[in-house]
């Protein structure tokens, strides 16, 4: 029995560790995140840094990097590029502290209106509104909006139809989150 448990806890480490590992290959950070960086045998290099609203971080002897778009793998090659000169063969780690810049915002008649951070990428407008307690009683549910920034700096308006996707209808207005977006419920 004892040996059962080691060897499924083995197993479920191997799994967390394959797909932290996934995950930090494949997240784009952005501005707000938190990263810890850190230089093997150089411990006056090690620190924890915010990417700034620029999307750039500093690091010393390297300077100014752009990061925001960027994977964590991508900027511990950047880093070690910038080391070159001084540390020829800098062995650098990131590691992805917070996702902080990840988070969409609740504004109006709910519970809890505030950020609230993006776990997945597929999370929609209804569980964001959930992890934001849900509306309170005097909200006007028929005019939720999502506010979003398109690329080219315009601003997107897209209605939810909050008592509709209550029914099951109207799925389509159960909108993906995307960082950034502002969820406005009258």
């Amino acid at each position: 029995m004892v040996s059962r448990c080691a060897s499924f806890l083995f197993l479920f480490i191997v799994a967390l560790n394959s797909w932290a590992q996934s995950t930090a290959q494949t997240y784009a950070l952005r501005h707000g995140d938190r990263m810890q960086i850190s230089v093997w045998k150089e411990d006056a290099l090690n620190r924890e840094v915010r990417v700034l609203p620029d999307g750039s971080i500093s690091f010393p002897l390297v300077g100014r990097i752009m990061v925001a778009g960027s994977t964590a793998v991508e900027v511990e090659q950047r880093i070690r590029d910038g080391l070159k000169r001084y540390i020829p063969e800098a062995v650098v780690s990131v590691v992805v502290l917070s996702t902080e810049g990840n988070s969409v915002y609740v504004l109006g008649k709910v519970l809890k209106p505030g950020p609230v951070p993006l776990t997945s990428g597929d999370t929609t407008v209804l569980q964001v509104l959930s992890q934001a307690g849900g509306l309170d009683r005097f909200a006007d549910s028929d005019s939720i909006v999502v506010l979003r920034k398109l690329p080219d700096g315009r601003e997107d308006t897209l209605r939810v139809r909050y008592r509709d996707l209550l029914r099951g209808r109207a799925l389509d207005s159960n909108v993906v989150m995307r960082p950034g977006d502002t969820v406005m419920v009258p």
